[in-house]
């Protein structure tokens, strides 16, 4: 959602922060705005759309907007309609404010600001914070003591970047909930709200902590938590492994589905010894072993793709290791005052590592302190806040995912989930030596099946033809791939604006089936195992009522094409991994139906890649 980027630097920034943005766009927005300090003046642009419109609208503007400091913006609307003037930055007299996050209690903020004679030009809650720090500058005339003295009025989450004309040489920023990073340069410093931003100029980064508030000039970097100064930090990262281009791809998301082989394996790498055959590193999660030992629960919290991995991960640690497993939604968890029982592993699955409503949740299960819990971050961001909060991280080694709908990030959290419940289970005595390393041999597959499923990029896109123009799908799986036909429909709806749901097979006579119909196209998940021969009885309900079937069916499951069934073989897989596998055609059907529908595959509207708002 929302990006942020600012500098302060010798250098004129305005490009930079143009940049900065355009490297934002994969996070979801709706309109984008800058403003730098020239000459003693507040400059600023702002354009509803793409970043491009608001470079075009910089170049042709008569205002100066070189300068060596300034804030930029991309916005997802929360509070009021996509439009110019509730773009960011926002301005109160000579400050220049850009948020992201929500602030809660804004409207009674704006009627005591209103009272004092302030006007709004825009709906947004970001508008109450920029005059809020005006009016309190005008009594301390330090901008510092403003802003410090502003947030804890502020009830919500959020990021903030401030400049003001009479401090050309200070940049304040804040991060309370919602993830901020300060780049460190030579001579520049720089604030984002993801390092991607920032890698074209430092390599070098500074993680804010939750509550602190930094003070950046040129030359000096200040943080602050609880009013003392304080140190954090500064990492260097290799900047080869977070840059991402398409290459020779149309979109991010059809390269990020190829990339998936060597995403797994990379994934596989750093839990699989390769020098004892079927076993695992004698490092891999070595450091936890005690703790994963006396798990005697495992509760797991995501949101979208990470729940449906989570849904998977359920099967396996109750079918395989015999643990118990919830799996619920960090919103729905969050606020139902949920029972934590003890000796549970907590498993926090985020992509970004930011997940507003993930991260809540697992601080109020902290806050319940049970006996023996133990938490962990499943994610793709060793930097992010979510490995910060937990006791174990246990990467997803996806490399950089720009595509909004997620794809190589979800198949390695079904790698590093199996790889996860393996050791689990076999530290515990669970799972013996001979299953851990039949479980290991099966996983050293997948990689190479991975490059196989690839291979049926040609007839689902074939497939994909038949749903250019309809306005609702089913998916369907039982068992391993109910999850999947959940995550097929997902990807469906998020990029082809289609509406999809995705059901257990065998809840179609509960209700889904009144929906059958000659025009109502049905996606069926078929690999060979224990499930199949009750889901051919599925299909034939389907049949019998003149629905059209779209099959991705095992080739020896024994279904064959026919009239209103259309057929894709799927290379046989072992029945514990097949969800990994069988991610792939729906992601592919996905795409090209999003393709032939013109839609915006990469940044689809109204979606944000890190949902970091509630």
């Amino acid at each position: 959602m929302c990006g942020i980027v600012g500098a302060v630097a010798e250098r004129n920034i305005a490009n930079i922060l143009l940049e900065g943005l355009k490297r934002l766009e994969y996070r979801g927005y709706d309109s984008a705005g800058l403003s730098v300090i020239h000459n003693g003046e507040l400059h600023r642009e702002r354009q509803v759309g793409k970043v491009k419109a608001l470079v075009d609208a910089v170049d042709a503007s008569d205002d100066f907007f070189d300068g060596h400091i300034g804030i930029a913006h991309t916005r997802w609307a929360t509070h009021g309609e996509p439009a110019q003037h509730n773009a960011h930055p926002h301005v109160s007299g000579k400050i220049a404010v850009v948020h992201n996050g929500i602030v809660e209690n804004y409207a009674e903020l704006k009627k005591e600001m209103q009272d004092k004679g302030y006007v709004f030009s825009s709906q947004t809650d970001t508008e109450v914070v920029a005059h809020l720090i005006h009016d309190l500058y005008e009594q301390t005339n330090d901008l510092l003591e403003a802003v410090r003295a502003v947030i804890p009025r502020l009830h919500g989450a959020f990021a903030l970047g401030v400049i003001h004309v009479d401090t050309p040489d200070t940049l304040i920023t804040v991060r309370l909930g919602s993830p901020l990073v300060i780049g460190v340069g030579i001579g520049e410093n720089f604030i984002a709200s993801d390092q991607l931003a920032l890698l074209p100029v430092t390599n070098r980064f500074m993680y804010l902590e939750e509550g602190d508030i930094a003070k950046l000039t040129r030359d000096n970097i200040e943080v602050y938590a609880d009013g003392q100064v304080v140190s954090r930090e500064v990492h260097e990262i290799d900047a080869k492994q977070h840059n991402a281009d398409k290459g020779e791809f149309k979109h991010y998301m059809l390269k990020e589905i190829y990339e998936q082989p060597d995403a797994v394996a990379r994934t596989l790498e750093m839990a699989i010894d390769n020098h004892a055959p079927n076993a695992l590193r004698t490092d891999f999660l070595e450091r936890h072993g005690e703790q994963l030992s006396g798990v005697r629960y495992v509760q797991v919290i995501a949101c979208g793709t990470s729940y449906h991995a989570g849904m998977v991960a359920k099967y396996w640690f109750e079918s395989i290791t015999r643990l118990p497993c919830s799996v619920e939604v960090a919103s729905e968890f969050r606020y139902r005052n949920p029972v934590v029982v003890d000796n549970s592993l907590v498993i926090c699955i985020s992509q970004s590592g930011e997940t507003a409503d993930t991260l809540s949740a697992l601080r109020d299960i902290k806050k319940q302190n049970p006996a023996g819990l133990v938490s962990l971050a499943l994610c793709n961001v060793p930097t992010s806040s979510l490995v910060r909060e937990t006791d174990i991280f246990l990467p997803t080694l996806a490399g950089p995912e720009i595509g909004v709908a997620s794809t190589k990030a979800f198949t390695t959290q079904l790698v590093a989930l199996m790889l996860l419940m393996l050791k689990t289970g076999h530290v515990q005595g669970r799972i013996d030596d001979e299953a851990l390393s039949n479980h290991i041999s099966e996983l050293q597959k997948l990689p190479g099946q991975l490059y196989a499923s690839l291979h049926l990029d040609a007839p689902i896109k074939a497939m994909a033809e038949h749903f250019e123009d309809k306005k609702s799908c089913l998916f369907l799986g039982r068992g391993l791939q109910f999850p999947i036909a959940l995550e097929g429909a997902l990807k469906l709806k998020e990029i082809s604006y289609i509406h999809a749901e995705g059901y257990a097979a065998g809840e179609l006579k509960h209700g889904p089936l009144a929906l059958v119909d000659k025009d109502m196209p049905i996606v069926v998940l078929a690999p060979k195992d224990s499930m199949l021969d009750k889901l051919k009885a599925n299909m034939q309900e389907v049949h019998a009522r003149h629905g059209e079937l779209f099959v991705f069916a095992s080739e020896t499951s024994g279904i064959e094409a026919e009239d209103r069934l259309h057929l894709v073989n799927v290379n046989d897989v072992c029945e514990t991994l097949s969800p990994i596998i069988y991610s792939v055609p729906v992601q592919l059907l996905s795409y090209h139906v999003a393709v032939l529908r013109g839609t915006d595959v990469d940044q689809p509207r109204n979606l944000a890649k890190s949902v970091t708002v509630e």
